[in-house]
């Protein structure tokens, strides 16, 4: 089965580490911690420079629910303009209603806004109201593909859905799966729901070379997020994951 491996990443190193093991799309991102909200100008033009794979930007102003004002609506349309600029491929986007529902027709204008670029509406989904009328309506706003775990934490505990959504969204729009994919169920997630596409991190921690490390303080003032460690994407580790896909 052919299939296309797109690589979540927060850093410009894991973006080189995803392109040299093989992926064929990064979705780049910052603040993964919060699911993940737009990277900084000096990130996204040097990531587009040291790629030759295609290059998705996250477009989300902050961390929290996908209901958004009207001045990060306007934000969100200046990072797409500088995505544009900037010669990425794609934008990864998604606003909901209050009550829960898709919000078609700003997500719509984004994505037409977008254009050329590709449009993906991201795991603002797994947050709706609806997922069968949810669907319709992500197929209404004209994007190209929707990541989505299946409405649970990782997307193999939503795997009946996710193979649901496949055979609902027909030649419509790509599902692609996304949410704690790795090497132990990557293969059956693909095989379980024929999605064409799959969304992971691959990552491993990388110790901080910092010598000197203080304690009892922590920057973002959140407990038991590590201040002298980091996870990049492991290039060895994306490879065997992807020798597996290609067993299938």
């Amino acid at each position: 089965m052919e299939f296309k491996l797109e690589i979540c990443v927060d850093s410009v190193e894991s973006a080189i580490n995803a392109q040299s093991a093989g992926a064929d799309r990064v979705e780049f991102c910052d603040n993964l911690i919060e699911g993940g909200t737009t990277p900084g100008y000096g990130s996204i033009i040097s990531a587009r420079n040291n790629l030759n794979i295609k290059l998705h930007v996250i477009i989300r102003p902050r961390g929290g629910d996908f209901l958004y004002s009207d001045l990060e609506y306007d934000i969100m349309r200046r990072d797409i303009e500088i995505c544009g600029e900037s010669g990425v491929d794609g934008i990864v986007a998604g606003i909901l209603l209050p009550g829960g529902n898709i919000d078609v027709e700003r997500s719509a204008k984004l994505f037409e806004f977008a254009f050329p670029m590709a449009a993906t509406f991201h795991r603002a989904f797994d947050m709706c109201s609806d997922p069968v009328q949810g669907l319709e309506d992500v197929i209404a706003t004209g994007a190209s593909r929707l990541l989505t775990s299946g409405l649970k934490n990782k997307a193999q505990d939503g795997i009946e859905l996710l193979r649901q959504l496949v055979i609902q969204s027909g030649d419509r729009i790509i599902i692609m799966p996304g949410g704690g994919i790795d090497e132990t169920n990557a293969a059956l997630i693909v095989t379980a729901t024929k999605t064409k596409e799959i969304h992971l991190t691959g990552r491993k921690v990388v110790d901080s070379e910092m010598i000197f490390r203080r304690q009892g303080i922590n920057m973002g003032g959140i407990k038991g997020v590590p201040e002298f460690s980091r996870k990049v994407a492991d290039s060895e580790r994306l490879k065997k994951i992807i020798g597996v896909l290609k067993m299938i």
